[in-house]
């Protein structure tokens, strides 16, 4: 009789434990960004490297303070990715990360799709927005917009203990 119940409690914690994770993880973390309008989304120029707001409409976005790559955001744009193009800087690491399910307007396989077909650019928002993280910004032609946050080249290599060498900035005590 004890030992069925020590399984069973055993298999409840198992239970309780996952059902927690799993909650953690996909909903505990985030939270909405409050919009500020005109810097919400902004783009990188390619002449002068100064971030450049851009017209937008419908704005949603969300965060985590637990990993500095959760930034997920969606919004509409008079402006087409040719029209982009000419002014600001390509991404070169233009693929989207996925985003919780209930964050409905983001998604990842459709913007991964139209940026490898075309009817998506990606560019630089910001650049090292937190240490060794750009923004990433893509436009589809039918004018939706969409922001992540991916690793940069610096920040490759301080999380995965590369020396990390003279090219990269310095990383902020914070």
């Amino acid at each position: 009789m004890t030992g069925k119940l020590l399984a069973i409690l055993i298999v409840v914690c198992a239970v309780v434990a996952g059902a927690a994770m799993y909650y953690l993880q996909v909903y505990g973390y985030y939270y909405t960004v409050t919009p500020t309008p005109g810097r919400d989304v902004v783009l990188t120029d390619r002449q002068s490297g100064a971030t450049v707001p851009i017209s937008y409409d419908g704005f949603q976005a969300i965060d985590a303070d637990s990993s500095p790559i959760r930034y997920r955001a969606c919004f509409t744009t008079d402006l087409t990715p040719d029209q982009l193009a000419q002014q600001f800087e390509p991404a070169q690491k233009a693929e989207p990360l996925t985003a919780p399910a209930w964050f409905d307007c983001y998604d990842a396989e459709a913007l991964g799709n139209a940026l490898e077909s075309g009817t998506a650019r990606a560019f630089i928002g910001v650049k090292n927005i937190h240490y060794g993280v750009d923004r990433v910004v893509a436009v589809t032609r039918d004018g939706r917009g969409f922001a992540w946050h991916v690793l940069n080249n610096c920040g490759e290599k301080a999380y995965d203990g590369t020396v990390i060498g003279e090219e990269c900035p310095p990383r902020s005590e914070n």
